[in-house]
């Protein structure tokens, strides 16, 4: 998208230098115009298709007017994914995985010997005459 085409969208002429306030009122402007939500069924599609062009025009001139900072590329990239990533591309998986294979073992090893003595020493105390239960 071109600076010129996302200015026209927002409202703005062309040839303008909005600040970064009076594109987020803009944007906000524009977005309670076009939501699909406010739109019947049948013409839904095209609020959707103008809607994604409004966010990706607010996007745009965002990220130009601040300069193409590692922020605001990050930013964006989270917008059009919707997937965060680390260090420039490579996915932050392990970030993820780590932490929770830490909670598992844990609870497996401090916790669980435990839980298994007293279920043992529970059955042992009071036995169970129901032949369906352990």
């Amino acid at each position: 998208m071109q600076g010129d085409e996302a200015k026209v969208l927002l409202g703005f002429p062309p040839n303008s230098r909005p600040t970064l306030s009076q594109v987020k009122a803009a944007y906000r402007k524009k977005v309670w115009e076009s939501h699909p939500d406010l739109f019947p069924l049948h013409e839904k599609p095209g609020a959707e298709s103008k809607f994604k062009l409004i966010s990706e025009a607010y996007t745009y001139l965002q990220t130009g007017a601040k300069g193409e900072d590692s922020a605001s590329a990050t930013y964006a990239r989270v917008v059009r994914t919707g997937v965060p990533r680390a260090h420039g591309g490579r996915s932050n998986r392990a970030l993820i995985q780590i932490p929770f294979l830490f909670i598992i073992l844990g609870t497996v090893g401090l916790g669980g010997l435990n839980a298994t003595r007293a279920y043992k020493k529970q059955k042992e105390a009071h036995p169970s005459h129901n032949p369906f239960l352990p």
